[in-house]
């Protein structure tokens, strides 16, 4: 899939051109803009997420199948064990569903990072371009390989599952993003699935908009119409939290999409039908981009948007004071690392949770510098830090 969105800034920054979304790894008028390098992870003591992660955050999630979530943070693989892996000599694979956001680029470079200190060789990393057919082709091409790990997110986790048994059965530890493939059994088949804590996410956006409105108002709804689990519970926990603290917000419009560029498209038809609408959620960066685009042409300035995942575009936004007021944020590069170590500690044959989440991160203009680098652990793309100024 390709995203591109035309963002133009005020006179002091000039034109700038922001390419996200499915498919494009640059976002920023240059490569500048998000190939800034990642601080390293410390090449001794133990291998832990991020320090500056707030301990004691209670994880709202549950898993795919009902699970209490283990928190990321107590996660950690002792330099003794590192040790023990890297006489392994073993090998990974990154089977994405797709591969060219912000959030998949994050957590491609927080999984390397964390292999690269374990001494695992990443010998594949691979775009099923959102498309389940791709990506079973992409792990029957990966399992030619010879893998001992493979982390992955299932496009869809009935079409799949086959080809994720079969890795099952040649021995492979699977890790998996957010979501588990139908018929699999975690500590038989996988070792874990971590995710962000998305329910929690839901929460920091509806809190979000909320505040924007001072509690009253209508707002529409943009949800993801698939059967995916994590997208399902952040709308899941936007509306409950809408419906069950904020009475006089009225949810009074629900679109659904399956491709995430349809979002302007979605948002301009529930502007056009509904004119009186305060606020619109959008399920995540992506379509939520669309959303902007049509409040813009609608000339809907005053509209407020919440979302969930910080991509370049809607960071941009929040940084100037524009119309996207606020996200709950996923730490994807954290949920790398935290993957990483589970698949270290199924190659020691230590036991496993079934499902590990890292924490929710509430972001608005006023400390969006530092959720950029606590989501990315680098400083925010130039153009962001002097919106924010």
């Amino acid at each position: 899939m390709k995203k591109t969105l035309l963002l133009f800034i005020t006179v002091l920054l000039g034109a700038f051109l922001a390419l996200a979304g499915c498919g494009n790894q640059n976002a920023g008028s240059g490569e500048e803009e998000t190939e800034q390098k990642a601080a390293e992870i410390p090449d001794s003591g133990a291998l832990t997420i991020s320090e500056d992660i707030p301990s004691g955050t209670t994880i709202l999630s549950k898993g795919p199948n009902g699970e209490e979530a283990i928190s990321a943070k107590t996660l950690n693989l002792s330099e003794e064990d590192i040790a023990k892996v890297k006489e392994g000599n073993y090998k990974a694979a990154i089977v994405m569903h797709y591969a060219g956001n912000d959030w998949s680029k994050a957590q491609i470079d927080g999984l390397e990072a964390a292999f690269k200190r374990m001494g695992i060789e990443v010998i594949a990393v691979t775009d099923g371009q959102f498309k389940a057919e791709k990506q079973v082709s992409d792990i029957e091409t990966v399992l030619a390989k010879d893998p001992d790990i493979i982390v992955s997110i299932p496009v869809d986790p009935v079409s799949t599952a086959e080809a994720y048994k079969k890795a099952a059965a040649a021995g492979v530890k699977l890790v998996f993003m957010d979501n588990a493939p139908q018929g699999l059994v975690a500590g038989k088949d996988y070792v874990s699935v971590v995710s962000a804590d998305n329910y929690g996410n839901g929460v920091e956006a509806a809190e979000i908009m909320a505040a924007q409105l001072e509690e009253k108002g209508k707002i529409g709804v943009v949800f993801h119409d698939a059967d995916f689990f994590v997208t399902r519970q952040r709308t899941e926990a936007f509306e409950k939290t809408i419906k069950e603290k904020y009475p006089n917000i009225e949810i009074i419009a629900r679109s659904g999409i399956t491709d995430p560029n349809t979002g302007e498209k979605i948002a301009s038809a529930m502007l056009t039908k509904n004119p009186d609408l305060d606020g619109i959620f959008a399920v995540w960066d992506v379509p939520a981009e669309g959303v902007l685009s049509a409040a813009r042409t609608a000339g809907r300035e005053d509209l407020v948007i919440t979302t969930i995942d910080l991509g370049t575009n809607v960071a941009l936004d929040i940084a100037q004071g524009g119309i996207v007021k606020g996200l709950g944020a996923q730490l994807p590069y954290d949920q790398g690392i935290a993957e990483a170590i589970l698949a270290g500690h199924a190659l020691l044959g230590k036991e496993t949770p079934p499902y590990v989440a890292v924490p929710s991160l509430n972001v608005t203009q006023e400390n969006i510098l530092e959720s950029w680098k606590m989501v990315y652990h680098t400083d925010a793309p130039d153009v962001i830090q002097q919106a924010a100024q």
